[in-house]
């Protein structure tokens, strides 16, 4: 039973065990993080698939850039990490690699991922901006699902509360917040380990989920120029993450500050993508939009389609009414 933890939500009334590892391979630990990190994974990359080949955009070109983007997107979500803690890599250089055990950063993943894209766009002939869009749906709906990842390691928690309505508690979160109290306290942080905590990984799984179902529907109906989405996503994600980042106990600091990395930097990238949609739309009103974001022919083919589709289908079914009148009065 060591591989279960009893997890309590009061509000809820509700408690049971929950397991990290699903099974074993050849002696090997298969865990239930790996495997909903992975799933998430896969439903992002045939979503991509979908829309990439509904905007006509180039196969191999794009499983370079999932090639690429992936491998950066690993290395700079672990170097993101070891950045922020080099007090304790720099003493333990031989644990840098072994990303097995933990330790990546969204951010960095993000970061490394555009990185990658880049230049598989390049030299695959890829549009960029359309890549991005499609990413910013794919991490919505990786973000969405992996977090539940967190949940079964019970991790990624928040401070105590004895409100929210699924305020949980496990043995794991009270060892975690008794080995991390120093911490904790040196950056002005109080958290009773034997009291419930804020499950910030549902907190930023609801709003990834609920982010992707709307930019999902503007792609579709209201996209008014490439980037738009990418755009939309990083206000739409940094808004949370400024919320919810506050609220955790297991966050990256600057420097001996008490200042949040990603709370900062989720700051700037609201700030900044908010005002590069307001001048593209302000650009896209006067007519002024660069030629290079202007939404492809396909696309709008595609929107014309699906309005032409619906057309169709009132005729056919008045055309079949006067079928049928007609032979009413035949007969």
């Amino acid at each position: 039973m060591s591989n279960y933890t009893r997890v309590y939500f009061e509000g809820l009334g509700i408690d049971f065990d929950l397991p990290s590892v699903a099974f074993t391979v050849f002696g090997h630990d298969i865990h239930w993080y790996g495997i909903i990190i992975a799933f998430g994974f896969a439903l992002a990359v045939l979503y991509g698939g979908r829309m990439a080949y509904k905007w006509k955009m180039s196969l191999d070109g794009m499983t370079d850039v999932l090639l690429i983007g992936t491998i950066f997107g690993i290395i700079c979500a672990r170097a993101y990490y070891v950045i922020f803690e080099w007090d304790y890599y720099s003493q333990h250089l031989a644990e840098i690699p072994q990303i097995w055990n933990g330790g990546i950063a969204i951010y960095g993943g993000i970061i490394g991922a555009i990185i990658g894209a880049a230049i598989a766009c390049r030299s695959g002939k890829v549009n960029f901006m359309n890549v991005m869009d499609l990413g910013a749906l794919g991490l919505l709906i990786g973000q969405g699902i992996g977090r539940w990842g967190n949940f079964f390691n019970q991790e990624a928690f928040g401070t105590n509360t004895e409100t929210a309505p699924f305020r949980m508690w496990s043995l794991k979160i009270q060892q975690t917040l008794e080995a991390s109290a120093q911490t904790l306290a040196d950056k002005g942080m109080e958290c009773d380990p034997t009291k419930p905590v804020h499950p910030t990984f549902l907190y930023e799984s609801i709003w990834c989920i609920l982010g992707f179902f709307i930019l999902n529907y503007i792609v579709h109906k209201h996209r008014k120029f490439k980037g738009e989405i990418f755009m939309l996503y990083g206000v739409w994600y940094g808004l949370e993450r400024m919320v919810v980042e506050g609220m955790r106990t297991d966050s990256l600091y600057i420097a001996n500050t008490t200042l949040r990395v990603s709370q900062v930097l989720s700051m700037v990238i609201v700030v900044v993508f908010a005002a590069g949609l307001i001048v593209n739309f302000v650009r896209l009103k006067k007519g002024t939009l660069p030629k290079r974001l202007a939404v492809d022919v396909i696309e709008n083919n595609e929107k014309t389609d699906e309005n032409a589709d619906e057309g169709n289908q009132v005729t056919a079914s008045v055309n079949n009414e006067k079928v049928e009148e007609e032979n009413d009065t035949d007969n």
